[in-house]
């Protein structure tokens, strides 16, 4: 699968002490086994010229006060709270001054943030996501930017999940409503 690095992102989804830590209230294994594969994605995509962004998941402690519905807190319990340690991005990863971090506050990673203004401010139409959960926040960024008109790849064995079948779910998701899928080997950066 060919890319144009002058186009193309790779967004690296909540790869976060809290999920990706032992110590991290929402660890989940397999988050923290994909982070050298995650690695792996961002090194060959900057080797090439093509965009770097990060995602965290980040909730201010009164963010679901009052709340008709919609609950994190009571879904997950208290998690990556604003400026705690969970919050932070794992220290494995090679984050740079010249990448995007974006703070989301919801699975979606379009919603009422930035990112949206950034990709189209660098005139960029293709992301390859990666990070965890794959059926959580990767998979409702992928889907949220599939509406967008923005083409989005899941690299599949860079995902992070609770359960085996749940990234399978997200793969066979992704590819069969919105996007696409891929695997590290099948990268490839147009020069």
């Amino acid at each position: 699968m060919s890319f144009d690095p002058d186009s193309t992102a790779v967004v690296v989804v909540d790869m976060q002490n809290g999920f990706c830590h032992p110590d991290g209230s929402l660890y989940a294994p397999a988050s923290e086994d994909a982070l050298a594969d995650v690695s792996e994605v961002v090194a060959a995509a900057r080797d090439a010229g093509a965009s770097v962004v990060y995602t965290r998941d980040v909730h201010p402690p009164e963010q679901f006060e009052g709340n008709h519905y919609y609950d994190e807190f009571e879904r997950w319990g208290e998690h990556v709270l604003e400026g705690s340690w969970e919050a932070r991005l794992h220290d494995d990863l090679d984050v740079r001054e010249t990448d995007h971090v974006v703070d989301k506050h919801t699975y979606d990673a379009f919603y009422r943030t930035d990112l949206e203004g950034y990709l189209d401010a660098h005139k960029i139409d293709d992301l390859l996501l990666c990070g965890t959960l794959a059926n959580v926040c990767v998979l409702h960024t992928a889907g949220s930017a599939g509406l967008r008109d923005y083409r989005p790849v899941l690299v599949e064995d860079a995902l992070g999940y609770i359960e085996e079948d749940h990234k399978e779910y997200a793969v066979d998701h992704s590819d069969f409503l919105f996007g696409e899928v891929t695997t590290k080997a099948e990268i490839e950066f147009e020069s």
